[in-house]
C-alpha cells in the first residue's frame, strides 16, 4: 500500500505542476480559452463534431466523440499540453477454493503533446503503469483469468501487472482533401490495429478497477514492443494496417523488448454519428505466447455507444473476440457487455457481463480442454471529491460466475468475489453536448 500510496502523491505532484502551468501559461494568438475548450481535443480545429479524438481511444482506434474527457491541459507556444489517467486503490477478495486478498493499486499516467506540422498534425503519447510496484508478480488476483507468465510458468487466476512503459508513440494525421486524410502512428511501445479501444481507455470500463476476463482474446495487443501502422480516412470510414511485433511482454515490466516486426493486422472501423463507433479486426500473430508453441490468428468485432444527458453519461460497448490456435486448431471465443452510466453528476453504476472460453486453467495437464466461463460484475461509484482538478470516489463491485461443473472441486460450486476501491482521475474538461 505505501507503493499504492506514492503513485497517489506522484499524481497529486503532476496536477499541482499542471494548475500552475495553467495559471501561467499564455495561449497562442489564434486559441482563446474558449476555443481549447470548445476543440474537445481534436486532430484538426475544424474537424466534424462526430469526429472521434485521438486523445480518448487507444492506439489509432475510435471511441465515441461524444465521451467525456477527464484531462488536465495547458499550452506552451505552439505546443498543447495534456495529461489524464487513473488511480485505484483496491482491497480485492476472490471467492472459492482458489481465491485469495490481496491490496493493491491499478494505476497509468498518460502524458500526450500535440503540434502542427506542416498541413497535418502531431501527436507524442507516453503512457506508464506503476503496477509492477502497487501489484507485483503474480499481480492481481482474478478468478479464471489467464495469459503471460510467472517465473516462466503460465499465469492463472491472476491479471498480470502492465508495463512501466505502456506506450511511447507518435501520431501523425495529414488532411488530404476535405473528407480525406492520411495517417501513420507507431513506436518503441505501442498499438497495433487489432481490437476495440483498449478496457484501460474505454468509457464504459471507466470505473472498473480490473481487465476482463476476454482482455486476452480481444484487446492484450495494446502493448507491443515494435509498431507500425498507416491508413485512410475517407469520411466517417477508415482502413488501416499495421506490421508489429507480436509477441506478449515478459516479466521484466520494466523494459521494452524490441524484436522483429513480424506480425500483421488490418482494422475497418466507422462512424455512424458522434455517439456510435464501430470497427472488425484481423490479425495474424507470430508466437504470442511464451509458454505456448505456434501462432495465432484474431477477430474481433465491437460496438461502441455513449450517450451524454443532463447531469451525467452513458457509456456501453459490446465487444467479440476469437483467438485461433495453429498448433492445436483450437478456436476460441469471448462474448462481453459492459456498461456504465454516471447520473446527478456524482454516482456511477457498472456492469459487465462476460462468456469467454478458457483452455490455460490446468496448464500442468496433459491435455488442456476449453471452458466455457461466464463472469457477472455489478458495481458503483460515488464521488467525495470532484472539481474541476480532481474526481475522488468510493467503490465496490461484486462478481458472479457461470462455469461447468467439473470445475466445482477446483474453484468451488459457486465462487463470489468482490472489490472496495477508491477512485482518483482528473476532473471532467467539459461537459459534452447533448
Amino acid at each position: 500500500m505505501r507503493a499504492a500510496f506514492f503513485s497517489l502523491l506522484i499524481l497529486n505532484l503532476l496536477l499541482g505542476a499542471g494548475r500552475a502551468q495553467d495559471r501561467n501559461a499564455t495561449l497562442p494568438a489564434d486559441h482563446s480559452a474558449h476555443d481549447m475548450q470548445k476543440m474537445n481535443m481534436k486532430m484538426s480545429m475544424g474537424g466534424p463534431d462526430w469526429m472521434p479524438s485521438p486523445h480518448a481511444g487507444s492506439g489509432t482506434a475510435w471511441q465515441p466523440a461524444s465521451v467525456p474527457g477527464y484531462f488536465w491541459m495547458t499550452s506552451r507556444g505552439q505546443w498543447d499540453l495534456m495529461a489524464h489517467g487513473v488511480l485505484f486503490l483496491t482491497y480485492n477478495q476472490q471467492g472459492g477454493p482458489r481465491g485469495v486478498g490481496k491490496a493493491e493499486s491499478a494505476n497509468m499516467l498518460m502524458l500526450m503533446e500535440q503540434h502542427k506540422l506542416g498541413r497535418g498534425t502531431l501527436l507524442l503519447r507516453q503512457m506508464f503503469s506503476a503496477e509492477s510496484l502497487t501489484s507485483p508478480h503474480p499481480g492481481f488476483p482474478e478468478l479464471f483469468q489467464t495469459g503471460e507468465t510467472y517465473h516462466g510458468q503460465p499465469l492463472v487466476d491472476h491479471q498480470h501487472p502492465h508495463n512501466v512503459f505502456a506506450e511511447l508513440a507518435a501520431f501523425y494525421s495529414l488532411p488530404l482533401t476535405k473528407r480525406v486524410s492520411w495517417l501513420i502512428y507507431g513506436g518503441p511501445s505501442a498499438e497495433p490495429a487489432l481490437g476495440p479501444v483498449t478496457y484501460i481507455h474505454r468509457a464504459s470500463a471507466s470505473e472498473m478497477p480490473f481487465a476482463p476476463l476476454s482482455h486476452h482474446l480481444q484487446d492484450s495487443t495494446h502493448t507491443s514492443f515494435g509498431v507500425i501502422t498507416s491508413g485512410v480516412r475517407i469520411d466517417r470510414f477508415k482502413m488501416e494496417g499495421s506490421v508489429f511485433n507480436g509477441r506478449e511482454p515478459n516479466e521484466q515490466r520494466w523494459s521494452i523488448q524490441l524484436a522483429a516486426l513480424d506480425s500483421w493486422s488490418v482494422r475497418a472501423s466507422v462512424v455512424p454519428s458522434r455517439n456510435w463507433t464501430a470497427q472488425y479486426s484481423y490479425g495474424r500473430l507470430l508466437h504470442p505466447e511464451a509458454a505456448e508453441p505456434g501462432d495465432e490468428k484474431r477477430q474481433t468485432a465491437s460496438l461502441e455507444y455513449n450517450r451524454p444527458f443532463s447531469e451525467g453519461n452513458w457509456a456501453t460497448s459490446m465487444i467479440w473476440g476469437r483467438k485461433h490456435k495453429d498448433e492445436s486448431g483450437t478456436n476460441l471465443n469471448s462474448y462481453l457487455l459492459e456498461s456504465t452510466v454516471n447520473f446527478l453528476r456524482s454516482n456511477y453504476a457498472y456492469t459487465r457481463l462476460e462468456l469467454v472460453d478458457k483452455d490455460e486453467l490446468f496448464p500442468q495437464a496433459a491435455v488442456h480442454p476449453s471452458y466455457r466461463i461466464g463472469a457477472y460484475t455489478f458495481g458503483g461509484v460515488r464521488d467525495l471529491l470532484q472539481n474541476q482538478h480532481w474526481k475522488l470516489g468510493l467503490g465496490a463491485d461484486v462478481t458472479f460466475y457461470s462455469k461447468p461443473g467439473v470445475l466445482d472441486n477446483a474453484y468451488g460450486s459457486n465462487p463470489v468475489s468482490f472489490r472496495i476501491f477508491l477512485r482518483v482521475r482528473p476532473g471532467l474538461m467539459e461537459h459534452p453536448s447533448h
